[in-house]
Order: C-alpha cells, then sequence, then structure tokens
C-alpha cells in the first residue's frame, strides 16, 4: 500500500500520523522527512519511482511518501499514476494557496505555471507577459532572477517571493526586478508575477486563464478584412506561452487579436499615428501588446525571440530578418502576385518551407429590389512558412 502524505509546516491529521507509523518506508525530500521525526526507513526522493518498485519487489509493508502541500497540484500524484500506481492521497495546504495567503491577495484571476527546467523558461517569461496576475512555483533554473531578467526591462512586474513556505525562515518579499537579479534568495518556493496596474479581474466563473473572445477575426475595421486575418491567425496559432512579433504592424489587428488569444505580443511600427491607433485599440479591447516604435529590421533586434511572427510591413529584408530568429509560423503580407516568388525563393533559403495563398472574399449587399449581389475586395497575397527542418 503506497499512501501520499501532504505537509504544509502545520501539525499532520490523525489519519496522516498513522500511515506514518505504520510505515515500513518513507519516501521524500530531505528538508522535510528531516522535520517529521520518523521511526520508519527513509529515503530521498530523488530516485523515487526505483525506490518503490525495488521495495515492491523485496521489501514488506506499507509506503509513506511526502509531499509538500496538495501532492495533487503539480505534485508527485501524476508521476505515481502515470507509473501505474493508485496511491491514498492525504493532502494539506498548496503551496500556491500558502503564497498568496501570505501575500494578502485573492488568485481566483491567477494563472499557475510550474515549470519542469529551464527549457521551460521562455514560455513562462511569455505566459507572465501576457498575464497580469501569474503564480510560478519555482523549478530549477526557472526562478526569481531568471524571470525578473527576461521580464525587463520592457514588461514591468512586481515580485512576491515566497520562501520556505511552512518552514521556521518562511518570508515573503516585495521585490523590483532589478533588486531579484543580484538578491541572494534562500529556498524560494512560490513567486508572484504581478502587474502593478492590475485592478483585479471581475466577477467570473472560471479561475486561472480566462475562456478565450466570443469571436476572432473582430469586424471592427482595420487595413485588413476581417477573412484574411482568420487565415492569419489560423496560421500564427497565437496561444499562452507563445510571444508574437506583429512587425510593421499598421493599426494592429493582428496583435489585437493574438493578445486576445492568449499569446504575448510586441507590435513594431515606425509610424507614430499609427503608434497612437496601436495603443486606442488595446485600450479598446483590454489586452496586453508591448509596442516597439522603430524601423525593421534594426527595431527586431532588442527584441526576445518570437515563436511566430506576421509581417505586414516591410520588403524582403525584414522577411528574412524574422526568418533569422526562428519562429515556429511566419506569415506576411505581399502586396502584388509579382512579389510572391522572390518572398518565397528567400524563405526557402533560409530554411523555411513556405506557401502562398491568394485571399477573395466577396460579401453579400442588398439590392433595391430586396435581391443581392456579390461585392468581391481586392485581393490579399499571403506567405506561410514553417521550418522545413522543425527542432
Amino acid at each position: 500500500m503506497i499512501t501520499v502524505v501532504g505537509w504544509d509546516g502545520s501539525e499532520l491529521s490523525a489519519g496522516a500520523v498513522d500511515r506514518l507509523r505504520e510505515a515500513a518506508l518513507v519516501v521524500g525530500p530531505d528538508a522535510v522527512v528531516g522535520r517529521l521525526r520518523l521511526t520508519a526507513a527513509t529515503v530521498t526522493d530523488e530516485t523515487l519511482l526505483d525506490t518503490l518498485d525495488d521495495h515492491a519487489e523485496h521489501g514488506e509493508g506499507p509506503v509513506v511518501v511526502v509531499a509538500e502541500g496538495d501532492p495533487g497540484f503539480f505534485g508527485v500524484v501524476r508521476a505515481l499514476r502515470d507509473h501505474g500506481l493508485h496511491p491514498e492521497v492525504l493532502p494539506a495546504t498548496s503551496l500556491v494557496t500558502r503564497a498568496f495567503a501570505c501575500a494578502g491577495l485573492n488568485w481566483e484571476d491567477a494563472l499557475v505555471v510550474a515549470p519542469s527546467g529551464p527549457h521551460q523558461l521562455r514560455r513562462v517569461v511569455n505566459a507572465c507577459r501576457a498575464h497580469p496576475k501569474v503564480a510560478l512555483l519555482v523549478a530549477p533554473g526557472v526562478g526569481p532572477a531568471e524571470i525578473a531578467r527576461e521580464l525587463a526591462p520592457t514588461t514591468p512586474r512586481t515580485l512576491l517571493v515566497c520562501e520556505d513556505l511552512g518552514g521556521p525562515d518562511q518570508r515573503v518579499t516585495h521585490s523590483r526586478m532589478g533588486e531579484a537579479t543580484t538578491r541572494p534568495w534562500k529556498d524560494p518556493d512560490v513567486v508572484l508575477v504581478v502587474d502593478p496596474l492590475h485592478k483585479g479581474a471581475p466577477p467570473g466563473w472560471v479561475a486561472g486563464a480566462q475562456p478565450g473572445p466570443a469571436e476572432w477575426a473582430l469586424p471592427a475595421g482595420g487595413r485588413i478584412p476581417p477573412e484574411v486575418r482568420a487565415y492569419i491567425l489560423a496560421k500564427l496559432g497565437p496561444r499562452l506561452g507563445d510571444l508574437v512579433w506583429d512587425v510593421g504592424s499598421g493599426t494592429g489587428e493582428i496583435a489585437v487579436e493574438c493578445a486576445r488569444l492568449g499569446a504575448a505580443v510586441v507590435a513594431v511600427e515606425r509610424d507614430e499615428p499609427s503608434c497612437a491607433r496601436i495603443r486606442a485599440a488595446v485600450l479598446a479591447h483590454g489586452v496586453k501588446v508591448a509596442l516597439t516604435r522603430g524601423q525593421a529590421p534594426p527595431a527586431l533586434e532588442p527584441l526576445p525571440d518570437p515563436d511566430a511572427v506576421f509581417v505586414g510591413g516591410g520588403g524582403p529584408d525584414v522577411i528574412v530578418a524574422c526568418a533569422a530568429r526562428g519562429p515556429r509560423s511566419l506569415v506576411c503580407v505581399v502586396k502584388t502576385l509579382e512579389r510572391v516568388p522572390a518572398v518565397l525563393e528567400r524563405l526557402r533559403e533560409h530554411g523555411y518551407r513556405a506557401e502562398g495563398t491568394q485571399i477573395l472574399a466577396s460579401r453579400l449587399t442588398p439590392r433595391p429590389d430586396g435581391s443581392h449581389a456579390l461585392a468581391a475586395s481586392d485581393p490579399v497575397f499571403v506567405v506561410h512558412a514553417v521550418p522545413a527542418h522543425p527542432a
């Protein structure tokens, strides 16, 4: 029999005490197991599954796995069930619950992320760019210093660093991002990454990331017809954890659409009146878009690498500069059919498999006699490219 016991620094329940007293083997982190004053044999959880397999083959008696907080919340229960084990679970208060309680914040509007290592840092940072309140369960290589370093200076956030939750050195520190990159932290458990301008979400029916928009490819005015926007968004595939560039953003309709679908977005535009229109669109739709005013390609150099790119304005040099940053999807609008072959060839030269599409939408317009006629819009040429050899 395997029992998973959650521990949050408070007194264990009677059921948890009984399981620990009956256990032939207790597996868990040294820092936690050492505080429980156990008489059973103990093993660190670094080789948890191998230890359990060995005990099942050679050992006798029940096993208790000790975990911090609620072991069913990004915890060890998933690993055990994936291994074919079905433990009894006695949870305690989760680290995230304790972190928000210690910080005095509500958290039904928070996004919770639990990276498994530094290879997921980029997606975590993009979630922090796109969402105003994020709880990060700290992992090796993904902690307050790394998050602050990646967010600064374009995405101002307040960091609430929660250390040793439930332990004797419990501490919650409000940190500016510059301080977070240099300060020595002692075993941080959770980092709350909060937009200082966030007023809180209105009462709703779902916790965490909110549902997507009721419709996308909004019919509102812009230089790109809604039908073309729908195709562009389908090819970009913006999602939570992605960073999307909208280069030559114009009125910002693609940037706004991607942000509404959960991605972090950077709009790049050189024209100040257009920048003003982008700001107005962002405010009107209540989304987060970072605006970079400048001429591409130079304006692209300091930006973090994108997952997807839309090029709405600029020549082949801009498209090539975007391809050089390795996005998984690159979409661009080409003004005339004659320019499409040259764009396709340049993308192929830079390791992309590309195809061009002409989109022509015809809308029904009423006639005086009550019938309808088709009114065709001008054709739009769209090129979509993906890496020829994806990583």
